[in-house]
């Protein structure tokens, strides 16, 4: 498997990309290409033709939860299949994989909409839709987690806003947070958007579903930014514990975050430009 980050907080140094408070990656397993996240604006299009990515030939769009920093490209990407239907340019039809609250309006005050601003009507005409709380195999080496079971007593305390639905409006625990693993032939890749469920709760998940306990490599956000104490000790500890062989902690881990995990674990440099390959 090859990872490629299109849009982070940060950009590798002498690397001339744009960058911006979001996550996107475009995944490649033998002849599968999957767009995980799609940033805060276009600039996924613009950092991905740089390092050669061809948006008409992706097969799945998985986004990791609504977002705004995650799900607002999103209708840059529609403009991009839209103009190749203009010119008559061949391109796939991709899935797109997500929970199923993906789509549910939802904001936070003094902002208002956070969520995606594509409807599922809208994302319908340009993708198969995949909703599921359920783990799926997108790949015989890849999994989309679905809903992440919560169990640690540190992590995912907090509601952020709230979704406004029929119901009316409820705190949102962000329900629809998940993440991508792949099964690597030296433990699992564990590829995260924000893990607003929380990263250690992501991980045990994640050895539950994939039966497997070794721990390659995490890249993503770790929801890590000026968290309470309890979860940073918390989380610092389970890292010691669990000894993961590589993390790639970014996005929405701030620097005392990053600092007190790289005293117990790996913690490896990350920007627009990297590339990683996993057997």
């Amino acid at each position: 498997m090859q990872l490629k980050i299109l849009v982070d907080n940060h950009t590798l140094i002498d690397r001339y990309f744009l960058g911006e408070p979001g996550v996107s990656y475009c995944i490649e397993i033998d002849d599968l290409r999957i767009l995980f996240d799609v940033g805060y604006s276009d600039i996924f299009l613009t950092n991905g033709a740089r390092m050669g990515v061809d948006f008409l030939d992706i097969d799945q769009v998985v986004l990791s939860h609504a977002h705004l920093d995650h799900t607002w490209g999103l209708q840059h990407l529609i403009q991009r299949f839209a103009e190749a239907g203009f010119e008559q340019i061949a391109a796939k039809r991709p899935a797109l994989v997500a929970h199923p609250a993906l789509f549910d309006p939802r904001a936070f005050d003094g902002i208002g909409e956070i969520g995606s601003l594509v409807t599922a009507e809208t994302a319908s005409q340009y993708f198969d839709l995949q909703l599921t709380r359920e783990p799926v195999w997108l790949h015989p080496r890849l999994v989309f987690l679905g809903e992440v079971e919560r169990t640690t007593a540190f992590e995912a305390r907090l509601p952020i806003g709230e979704i406004r639905g029929p119901e009316g409006r409820q705190p949102d625990f962000v329900l629809d947070d998940s993440a991508l693993v792949y099964l690597s032939d030296r433990g699992l890749v564990i590829i995260t958007g924000c893990a607003h469920a929380g990263i250690c709760n992501t991980v045990i998940y994640a050895q539950k579903v994939c039966g497997e306990d070794r721990v390659a490599d995490i890249i993503g956000g770790f929801h890590l930014q000026d968290p309470p104490e309890d979860q940073l000790v918390g989380t610092v500890q389970y890292f010691k514990e669990l000894q993961p062989a590589a993390v790639h902690a970014c996005h929405c881990t701030d620097f005392h975050a990053r600092r007190a995990l790289a005293a117990v674990a790996p913690l490896s440099e990350v920007g627009v430009g990297l590339v990683l390959a996993y057997e």
